[in-house]
């Protein structure tokens, strides 16, 4: 008998995460979203699609009812809500919805309806996570943990050498909310785009590096004196950003345009969308660097990992695409094989701990070209 999995989402990510999955003659997939576009637009004849309102909870219920697992791809609005639900239909869930809420507040609900729940288990948040817990789990203590990462177009073009590789009011939105880090074992927050870095990478060149709000809850679950989390851009991008930052672009107070109300978010992000929009055939790369440094016994250890990705013509999809559906969808598997199942909410870096787990995950990707690379080097100080 087959297993059943759906997808809630047929987005950017959702897309190539159904189509992975139904690649697998042990599974029978389904797809739902509102957008009957997005549906039409799955040429896969082993992908059953739903056409759905997902934020219709009863009927989200209800749709959910039939299978084994559940793949919450949702947009971050309404993310969170979509999880609770699938937890209180007694579903399992793969969850890389990326939604400011956090996540372990529905760990007792896992466990009281016996479920299993991986949350943000795509690129970064995802892989950065479990490679970090990874790393962390063989040091003693942990002196540093340094992430590194971006969605690049692979052909530069002015004036913003960048496009939206996934929801531009999420980019936006990364650009405004305050960066959280880890300074002298204390969580500090401070300004995003700024303590501008450059950092030379293989086969890209030199991008820099400017504070996000991208630890989420390795700020609570790993203990390290210093920890952050970087956006990479090509050289120059951040201070392009900071300028129309600074000067009140990105401002949700309304003002009046000859009797129309409009805040100049509004207006800003509807010319930059344009402007950011991913065609279907745009190239992209995605580059992560992650740095984890501490003591074992005598020694102190670095451990480095790399990620160069880039979009496959073959099928069309994009790296960002990839490095997030196909961790998902390896991560799918590895909860339906059992090689770690227990009821409750878990994210990334607790699986990391298992030594199992990561070399699932690393030898999945690997197989679907998406390549990690690792390195341990003994520091002397």
């Amino acid at each position: 008998m087959k297993t059943k999995v759906i997808v809630l989402g047929a987005g950017l990510i959702g897309k190539p995460l159904a189509i992975d999955l139904a690649a697998d003659v042990n599974f029978e997939v389904a797809i739902a979203d509102k957008d009957g576009n997005r549906l039409e637009g799955i040429e896969n004849e082993n992908i059953s699609k739903k056409h759905t309102d997902l934020g219709n909870i009863p009927e989200l219920k209800k749709l959910v009812s039939d299978y084994d697992l559940v793949v919450n791809a949702t947009p971050g609005f309404m993310g969170f809500k979509t999880l609770k639900s699938v937890v209180e239909a007694g579903k399992n869930c793969i969850d890389i919805a990326f939604y400011p809420e956090n996540a372990m507040d529905l760990d007792a609900l896992c466990k009281k309806n016996n479920v299993m729940v991986i949350s943000d288990i795509g690129v970064a948040p995802g892989m950065s996570n479990l490679l970090s817990g990874y790393a962390a789990a063989q040091l003693d203590e942990v002196d540093r943990v340094d992430i590194f990462v971006g969605g690049l177009p692979k052909v530069r073009r002015l004036p913003w050498e960048y496009k939206a590789v996934f929801s531009p009011t999420d980019v936006i939105e990364e650009y405004t909310r305050p960066a959280r880090l880890v300074e002298n074992g204390e969580i500090v927050v401070k300004e995003p785009l700024t303590e501008i870095e450059t950092l030379d990478f293989d086969r890209v060149g030199t991008l820099e590096a400017f504070n996000s709000d991208g630890l989420r809850s390795l700020l609570f679950t790993i203990k390290a004196k210093t920890m952050r989390e970087k956006t990479l851009r090509y050289p120059g991008y951040a201070n392009k950003i900071k300028l129309l930052a600074d000067n009140g672009f990105f401002s949700t107070e309304k003002i009046d345009i000859h009797g129309s109300q409009v805040s100049p978010l509004e207006l800003t992000s509807k010319l930059l969308f344009k402007q950011w929009k991913q065609r279907e055939d745009d190239e992209d790369i995605t580059v992560m660097r992650i740095l984890v440094e501490g003591k074992k016994g005598t020694k102190n250890l670095c451990f480095t990992f790399d990620l160069y990705d880039e979009y496959d013509p073959a099928t069309k999809t994009h790296s960002m695409a990839r490095t997030t559906a196909y961790t998902a969808s390896v991560a799918a598997r590895m909860m339906l094989a059992k090689i770690f199942f227990q009821p409750g909410l878990f994210v990334p870096e607790m699986l990391g701990k298992h030594e199992v787990v990561v070399d699932y995950m690393l030898k999945g990707l690997a197989n679907r070209n998406v390549i990690y690379t690792r390195e341990v080097a003994e520091n002397q100080r």
